[in-house]
């Protein structure tokens, strides 16, 4: 129960209250003085005493857009080995509403953990009207919540609350654990690097660029209510689900692969040579289970190598195959019932024609070779002599139903068409010399699949890289489900010019005995052609063999070719061993049986 208040402190308040206006002015003043004082004070700590804090704090009121990165499908070879695939990963991300007041000694420090650039980090952390800005992409996540965590710590405000300006999110690494093996075809994943534009992580050589959105799929998209820094569970929050990528099955064997390519590089540094290649053809379906290039380039640390590595040499460059291309001349003769394998010609040591003398690479008077043995001894003049009962157009034909002058589609960018003189440009004379490898031009993809076309029985099957069937970004659905075959010549013209190839690879007929494999018959031949720069011979080689096995009954097609190897170099000699070495590797690692059979023995001479 309260207690009356005494009659005599009333008295003594009222008198107060009642006293002179001066005496009442005097109270207000101080009461005004008194509120004054407080705002005073939250003032200078909102400016000068703790601007930080407060800031972070308005900042973190809004709208915040997260995004939800896919995750990108793997790439795999055919027996489901990763080639490129995907771990935890974490993007670096920035509110700049929270970070432009730190921004230069925040960039410093990023710049120099992260490897960002300081000026496009700078700009990122100063943007207006932004609360999200990428700062780095797929960061090793133990690194981007190291480098995070201690930003928070230095830069918390004075009541010891953690920096809110920056934050990590969830964005899957690629990583590419077999390094340089398949790297010509695989590729990398970077930034796309363009100014002022949003850090996307994109495809940037190989099967990643040319089939990014097929394995990228689509980043989802979560937008919530923040007060205080935190979200609000009952704000408007959205969420649009990442749709994740697509793997990518490759026909590469990666075990194969790696053998391919230790092989490839001992032949071109051993011969003394610039660059090579080595294809690996599946001959009944046309899978390529190995495409090496040398030299080529480490997929998880790209940057470290020239550019020109990106890309597969085996479909970007061009050159003359050479006598390689006589077994397409010759097949081609026996299809038109023009030519047989014990036919017989009298070769002479030089053969002169409109613009030139064409002669072989050995010096020799008249020979009576069989058209075996033309191939053989690889004689540009009987091969010459033979290809003059073609009629006009005819072996132009042949050629490109071989697939020389057109892409062989494998899906990656890049590729050549290669050069098979139309019209007017095919004279007389450059119809001469294309029967024996010169004046045209082909990738190696193109011509192992020509050679493989012998192999099949006459059939051409499409050389393919990826299973199954895939879309690049440019549209084309490509792969094994899509591949397409067409004859080119009957089954009896490819058996003859096998019986034929054969005879290379004796030792006592041909030029190539050490492309031999023991314990298995083997069909080839080898090519030795001069190299053209800007538009004349430079009078260096390009050397190379193909072949395939068992001949009679073949399961692989093999091709290797060795750029400006030393003088004196030839494709028996340098190519020859190599082919030797990845065939019998090939044939023992699929399990393929020993030929049952010995080598024919068709005459080469008469």
């Amino acid at each position: 129960m309260s207690r009356p208040v005494p009659s005599r402190l009333r008295r003594r308040t009222g008198d107060v209250l009642r006293g002179s206006p001066h005496r009442r002015m005097q109270i207000g003043f101080l009461l005004i003085a008194i509120v004054l004082s407080v705002f005073a004070a939250r003032l200078v700590q909102l400016q000068g005493v703790d601007p930080r804090s407060y800031a972070q704090m308005a900042a973190a009121e809004g709208q915040r857009v997260v995004a939800l990165p896919a995750t990108r499908g793997e790439i795999l070879d055919r027996n489901g080995q990763p080639m490129a695939d995907t771990v935890a990963g974490r993007m670096v991300v920035a509110d700049p509403k929270v970070t432009k007041e730190v921004a230069p000694e925040l960039a410093t420090i990023l710049s120099e953990r992260l490897g960002v650039d300081y000026f496009e980090t700078l700009r990122r952390l100063r943007v207006e009207d932004s609360r999200f800005q990428y700062i780095a992409r797929q960061v090793p996540a133990s690194k981007a919540e190291k480098v995070v965590a201690d930003v928070q710590e230095q830069f918390k405000d004075d009541k010891g609350r953690p920096f809110a300006g920056l934050m990590t999110e969830r964005d899957p690494l690629r990583t590419y654990p077999n390094k340089s093996v398949a790297a010509n075809l695989v590729g990398f994943l970077g930034e796309n690097g363009k100014e002022g534009k949003e850090r996307a992580i994109v495809g940037l050589a190989g099967l990643e660029d040319s089939f990014n959105a097929y394995l990228s799929g689509k980043d989802g998209e979560a937008r919530y209510e923040v007060g205080a820094g935190n979200q609000i569970p009952l704000g408007d929050n959205t969420v649009t689900p990442a749709v994740d990528g697509k793997n990518l099955t490759l026909t590469i064997d990666r075990d194969l692969q790696y053998y391919t390519q230790r092989v490839l590089q001992q032949t071109v540094t051993k011969s003394g040579g610039e660059s090579g290649i080595a294809v690996i053809q599946d001959t009944r379906t046309g899978e390529l289970l190995a495409l090496a290039d040398y030299p080529t380039y480490d997929a998880a640390d790209p940057y470290r190598y020239d550019k020109e590595l990106y890309r597969s040499s085996a479909l970007t460059d061009v050159y003359e195959p050479g006598s390689v291309e006589k077994v397409l001349t010759i097949s081609a003769l026996v299809d038109a019932g023009l030519g047989f394998k014990e036919q017989r010609f009298k070769v002479p040591g030089q053969l002169n024609r409109q613009d030139r003398p064409i002669g072989d690479y050995w010096d020799h008077g008249t020979l009576k070779l069989t058209l075996a043995g033309i191939l053989a001894k690889s004689s540009n003049v009987g091969t010459v002599l033979a290809a003059d009962q073609f009629k006009k157009g005819q072996l132009r034909g042949y050629l490109t139903r071989f697939g020389l002058g057109a892409r062989t589609g494998l899906g990656l960018g890049g590729e050549t068409r290669g050069i098979v003189p139309q019209g007017a440009a095919w004279t007389s004379q450059v119809g001469d010399r294309i029967a024996f490898g010169q004046s045209l031009s082909v990738n190696a993809v193109q011509m192992t699949a020509a050679v493989n076309t012998i192999a099949n029985g006459g059939v051409r099957v499409d050389p393919t890289l990826v299973k199954g069937a895939a879309r690049t970004d440019g549209g084309t659905e490509i792969g094994t489900d899509v591949a397409t075959s067409r004859r080119v010549i009957s089954e009896e013209a490819a058996r003859e010019t096998m019986l034929m190839m054969e005879r290379v690879v004796d030792p006592d007929a041909g030029v190539a005995p050490r492309a031999a494999v023991p314990g298995y018959r083997v069909a080839g031949k080898t090519g030795t052609a001069q190299r053209v720069v800007d538009g004349r011979y430079d009078g260096s080689l390009s050397v190379s063999f193909a072949g395939f096995a068992p001949a009679d009954d073949p399961r692989f097609t093999i091709y290797v070719v060795v750029h400006r190897p030393r003088a004196g170099s030839g494709g028996g000699s340098v190519a020859g061993p190599a082919f030797a070495k990845l065939m019998s590797h090939t044939l023992r690692r699929y399990g393929v049986a020993p030929s049952g059979t010995e080598p024919n023995q068709t005459p080469v001479e008469w």
